[in-house]
C-alpha cells in the first residue's frame, strides 16, 4: 500500500472525529469574530438581521433541492408556531448573545455554550417531555451534572482568583496596552457581570428552542426547509428589532472588512456548513458521539484568544471550565445509560412475545 493511500484510509477510519474536531473549530470562530467585530463598532442587532440573511441564503439550496420530495404542507397554525418558535428561540437567542458579547470574553462565550445540554434537559423535564428518576443512578447522575454543569458556568463568570500567566506573556506586556485593545474589551464589573447573565439567558433562550424543535420536526418533516422558515422569519424579525433599536442607516453599511467576513462566515459556515456535517454526524454516528465533542469550542477558542489577542486566563475560569466540562459529561452519561436501558427493553419485549404466543 502506498504512503497515499495509507494516508487516505486513515482519514476514511476517522472522518468522524476529524468532521466534528472541525465542527468544534468553527464554533470557535463564530465566538472570536462575532466578538472582534461587535467590539469593533459593528452594532449587535444589525450584525444578528445580516447573519441571518446570510443563513436564509445558505439554507435555500438543500431546502429546495433535498427537501422537495416531501410534500407537507403548511397551514397557517404550523406558520403560526414556526414564526413564535424563531421569534423567542433564535431570534431573542441570538440578540441576546451579540449584546452580552460585548461585555464578555469570547472565551467565557464558548464555556456557557457547555450549560445548553443541562439547561435543555431541565426545560424538557419542566415541560414533562423528558422524565427521570431520582432511584436510578442515570437520573441522579443527570441532575447532578446539570447542577454542576450551571455551577461552573457561574463560578467561571464570577470567580477570578490568580492570573494564568500563559506562557508567560502577561508579565512583559503593558497593562495600558492592553486595556486598549477593542477585542479583550476591559468592561466594568457590572457590565461584565451583565453580560454573563444576559449569555446565560440566551442559552436559556436557545436551549428552550431546542425543546420546541421535537414537536416541530413531528409536524413539518422537512428539517432543511423548517430550518430556513426559522431563519427567515428571524431575520425578519431581526431586521425590524434592529431598525427600531437604532435608527443611523449608516450602521447598516457592509464594507469589504471583518464585519462582513463576520456574518458571512457565521451565516453561511454555521448555520449552512455546519448544520449539514452534525445532520451527518448524528445520523452516521449518534447523538451522543456529537455531543462528546462540545467541550473543545471552549479549548480552541481559549487558545486561540491567547494567542491572538493575548486574552487574559484567571484560575477561577478554568477550575469554571472543568466543573462545565465534568458536568456536561455526567448529563450525557446518564443519557447514554438510559438509551441502552430503553433499547434493551426494546430487545426484549418482541422475545416476550414470542414466548406467549408459543405457549398459547
Amino acid at each position: 500500500m502506498g504512503k497515499g493511500n495509507w494516508f487516505l484510509s486513515i482519514i476514511e477510519k476517522n472522518k468522524g472525529v476529524l468532521v466534528m474536531i472541525f465542527v468544534q473549530l468553527v464554533y470557535s470562530g463564530m465566538a472570536l469574530f462575532s466578538k472582534a467585530a461587535i467590539s469593533k463598532g459593528m452594532n449587535p442587532y444589525v450584525f444578528v438581521a445580516y447573519r441571518q440573511a446570510f443563513a436564509t441564503l445558505a439554507l435555500a439550496p438543500f431546502a429546495f433541492f433535498l427537501d422537495r420530495k416531501k410534500s407537507d404542507l403548511l397551514s397557517y397554525s404550523l406558520i403560526g408556531k414556526i414564526f413564535l418558535a424563531s421569534l423567542f428561540g433564535i431570534t431573542l437567542s441570538l440578540n441576546l448573545y451579540a449584546y452580552a458579547i460585548n461585555y464578555v470574553s469570547a472565551t467565557f462565550a464558548s464555556a456557557s455554550n457547555n450549560t445548553i445540554p443541562a439547561l435543555t434537559f431541565l426545560i424538557a423535564v419542566a415541560f414533562r417531555i423528558e422524565s427521570f428518576s431520582i432511584r436510578n443512578s442515570p437520573g441522579i447522575v443527570k441532575l447532578v451534572g446539570s447542577v454542576v454543569s450551571l455551577s461552573g458556568a457561574m463560578v467561571f463568570a464570577f470567580v477570578k482568583g490568580p492570573r494564568v500567566n500563559f506562557m508567560n506573556w502577561h508579565t512583559g506586556t503593558d497593562e495600558n496596552q492592553l486595556k486598549t485593545n477593542p477585542v479583550i474589551n476591559f468592561s466594568s464589573k457590572e457590565k461584565w457581570i451583565q453580560g454573563c447573565l444576559l449569555m446565560l439567558s440566551a442559552n436559556t433562550a436557545w436551549a428552550s428552542w431546542l425543546v420546541i424543535q421535537a414537536p416541530l420536526v413531528k409536524q413539518y418533516r422537512a428539517k432543511f426547509r423548517l430550518t430556513m422558515l426559522q431563519c427567515l422569519f428571524s431575520c425578519i424579525q431581526s431586521s425590524v428589532w434592529a431598525m427600531s433599536m437604532n435608527r443611523d442607516l449608516s450602521s447598516w453599511k457592509l464594507n469589504w472588512d471583518l464585519n462582513l467576513f463576520s456574518v458571512a462566515y457565521c451565516g453561511v459556515v454555521v448555520t449552512g456548513i455546519t448544520y449539514w456535517l452534525q445532520l451527518w454526524a448524528v445520523e452516521s454516528k449518534g447523538p451522543l458521539f456529537v455531543a462528546i465533542f462540545s467541550p473543545l469550542t471552549l479549548i480552541f477558542t481559549a487558545i486561540i484568544s491567547a494567542f491572538l489577542w493575548k486574552e487574559t486566563l484567571y484560575l477561577g475560569s478554568v477550575c469554571g471550565g472543568i466543573l462545565l466540562v465534568g458536568g456536561l459529561y455526567c448529563v450525557l452519561w446518564g443519557k447514554n445509560k438510559e438509551a441502552q436501558k430503553q433499547a434493551n427493553q426494546e430487545q426484549t419485549q418482541p422475545q416476550n412475545f414470542a414466548k406467549e404466543e408459543t405457549i398459547v
